[in-house]
């Protein structure tokens, strides 16, 4: 079998970071070990044989939690620990991690603890820090914290088991997995024991609790749960007792979570009457480079490196599972554009508010009044318009104060000069045409260009002049009324390179789209269009303008093609927009590699039946080969490392919108304008072209 990630096909999810968790809540019996070591097997097998690498249970749940002062028993305890034997035995020869929970007996006292089982043997025992003795909680009663413990080790089934909640265990061939477990109540106290775990190296926490349920208290696990995972950059798995502990007080839902960062990646339906167990699979590799990136998470270990010093790591055997099938997660297509619509409008709602604000601010700074606009029909300079509409409206002023020009060039379409013109209508901003086509024939007939003397030659240079030409035509216009320019590129724009540097549409005086992708703004003019902000015949325009096809419009259509649409396609040379946003995303935010960016993507595309899509999509719904997301991802890769980081390196000032959304040198992105991208092109070129073929290795760029 193969056992290292690089030995591995190129789409198994070890080979990327992932690893399968599974939380699972049996049904149970009071004080039946031997009933709840058959179930919990069950449960795991059936598990470890659906690829899951760990699987936790709940608290005490060899004995049930309910026990009372059955747990003076010796009876009792001698079965618990004839359960643990049989699980331990259970995973012999099974490539999975089983968590139970149970009660010993050590140094004369009780402790509830969570026992580490794999490979046929208990790799170690976690007990109980924080025990409740309050409202309906007795548990001092029958157990002994974990301060109480004299022993660091425990004499169990033949051999020395570490004890105590100073462990973590690592795989040693999966190292980015490394688990700790705490108990139940250990979550609801100031500072968790799995806090000062993570820092030792825990990047997955297991919480074995039984947590009888009462009104409301399922959404506060969720509260607890999730920001213990986004505070620790770490899984949190957390699963409670169901059905089978008494009800003699007491009621139970059975409720397992599975958190990873802070997001919820799987839940359980609760108040079952039957077993049940939940899968994720957890991107570890995520989870340690953001520790990385987020140098506080690093000094607060410094800070507590008194504390961690004494810290023990039990190392065990774990190869990866043999089929594991799909990935067990969603992948979002569009990662800037959830595709639950609640949350898609309260997306929309913020990123709106953000760019209004920003911009509100940065006139009342500057006490300038009135702001220049190139409007051109098309999708970045409506969003950019719309944010000016309503800055204008936040600020008391009339909206004539916004000046906006279409500029029309040799190749403007029919279509986006009628739409530019509605819509500056619709706005109610101060509304021209200029014609640029006579300056922009002089500039070429000085440069000595073809084209000025009647020859079809639409190079570079001939659409830098017109694009040059508008944006000289903005500032003087500016200068001349009073006004700044705002700019209306997006960020999507910024990470391919695409757009005429220095006098052209990378330069502004404040630009309002520059942290916010392609995708998005789709949505977010849709969404506009939805809230009926311009009335209907603006919501009208809005939607025909969703409908262009997205070009600079600076190459002629041919004769043959029309003028209804734009003869020149974008995404012809920069590759589609929905997946080089995919791209961008991953690679700026969570710094993947490009085999792991592909991976993503095909999890995401290879299929358009299966995950969820936004039910406002503007388009076709597509699907990628991995073969495509290949070519796409050379194409953004090439773009972005290779030949664009000068332009970035001096855009003007813009606001930064969300967590993966900034490529200014004052944000988030600083990087060399002469650096080299051949580390990642060849990264791309060793994925495979088929989903079926091994990876190759990394070779050198034809």
């Amino acid at each position: 079998m193969l056992n290292e990630p690089d030995e591995l096909p190129f789409l198994h999810p070890w080979r990327h970071g992932f690893v399968r968790m599974a939380v699972a809540v049996p049904r149970n019996r009071v004080a039946d070990p031997a009933f709840n070591a058959a179930e919990t097997v069950r449960l795991f097998e059936e598990a470890a044989d659906q690829g899951a690498s760990v699987v936790s249970f709940p608290e005490l749940g060899l004995s049930a939690y309910t026990c009372d002062d059955l747990f003076h028993q010796s009876t009792l305890l001698d079965g618990c620990l004839a359960a643990l034997a049989r699980v331990a035995e259970a995973t012999r020869g099974r490539d999975a991690v089983a968590i139970v929970g149970l009660p010993l007996r050590v140094d004369h006292r009780l402790f509830n603890v969570a026992a580490v089982v794999a490979g046929g043997e208990v790799l170690g025992l976690q007990p109980k820090t924080y025990l409740p003795s309050y409202a309906e909680f007795y548990e001092t009663r029958q157990f002994a914290g974990a301060d109480a413990a004299l022993s660091t080790t425990v004499r169990l089934f033949g051999r020395d088991v570490p004890f105590g909640t100073d462990l973590v265990f690592r795989a040693r061939r999966q190292p980015l997995l490394a688990l700790h477990c705490e108990i139940c109540e250990d979550l609801w106290v100031p500072v968790p024991p799995s806090s000062y775990a993570a820092l030792a190296g825990a990047t997955v926490l297991v919480n074995l609790s039984a947590s009888n349920v009462t009104i409301g208290k399922a959404a506060y696990r969720h509260r607890l749960a999730g920001l213990q995972s986004a505070r620790c950059l770490a899984a949190y798995l957390y699963s409670s007792a169901g059905i089978g502990e008494s009800t003699t007080d007491l009621a139970w839902d059975g409720q397992a979570l599975i958190y990873e960062g802070g997001e919820l990646q799987a839940e359980s339906e609760r108040f079952s009457n039957v077993s049940h167990t939940v899968f994720a699979d957890v991107d570890l590799d995520r989870l340690v480079h953001e520790r990385m990136r987020q140098n506080s998470f690093g000094a607060s270990a410094a800070r507590h490196k008194a504390q961690l010093a004494g810290w023990r790591t039990v190392e065990f055997d774990l190869a990866p599972p043999r089929a594991p099938g799909a990935l067990r997660r969603v992948v979002e297509r569009f990662p800037y554009v959830p595709a639950d619509t609640a949350r898609r409008d309260e997306r929309c709602r913020e990123v709106f508010n953000i760019q209004v604000q920003s911009l509100v601010q940065r006139l009342e700074a500057a006490r300038i009044q009135k702001v220049v606009i190139g409007v051109s029909g098309g999708l970045d300079s409506t969003h950019a318009l719309l944010v000016l509409a309503q800055a204008m409206d936040r600020l008391n002023r009339p909206r004539s104060q916004i000046l906006a020009y279409t500029m029309p060039g040799f190749a403007t379409s029919t279509r986006t000069l009628a739409q530019a013109h509605r819509l500056m209508a619709a706005v109610g901003c101060s509304a021209q045409e200029i014609d640029i086509r006579p300056s922009c024939h002089q500039m070429l007939a000085d440069l000595g260009h073809p084209f000025a003397r009647g020859e079809p030659v639409y190079d570079v240079t001939f659409e830098n002049v017109q694009a040059g030409e508008r944006t000289s035509h903005l500032f003087r216009l500016a200068n001349h009324h009073g006004g700044i320019v705002a700019g209306t590129g997006d960020l999507s724009e910024l990470a391919l390179g695409w757009c005429t540097y220095g006098v052209g549409d990378h330069m502004s005086h404040y630009n309002v789209n520059a942290s916010v992708p392609k995708t998005l703004i789709k949505h977010m003019v849709h969404w506009v269009a939805e809230q009926g902000l311009l009335g209907a015949e603006g919501s009208a325009v809005l939607r025909e303008i969703l409908a262009t096809e997205v070009s600079p419009e600076l190459v002629p259509a041919g004769a043959d093609a029309g003028q209804d649409q734009p003869g020149q396609r974008t995404e012809d040379t920069v590759g589609p927009y929905e997946l080089q946003d995919f791209h961008l995303y991953h690679i700026v935010r969570h710094g993947f590699a490009p085999a792991k960016v592909a991976f993503l993507a095909h999890a995401a595309w290879h299929d358009r039946e299966t995950g969820p899509w936004p039910d406002a999509l503007q388009g076709a719904r597509n699907q990628y080969r991995l073969a495509d997301i290949k070519r796409h991802l050379r194409t953004f890769v090439w773009r972005f490392f290779q030949i664009s980081q000068f332009k970035r390196s001096c855009v003007p000032n813009a606001p930064k919108v969300g967590s993966g959304g900034s490529l200014s040198p004052r944000g988030d992105w600083r990087a060399p304008s002469d650096g080299e991208a051949r580390a990642w092109l060849d990264a791309v070129d060793a994925i495979p072209a088929e989903e079926g073929e091994p990876p190759a290795a990394a070779q050198g760029v034809c």
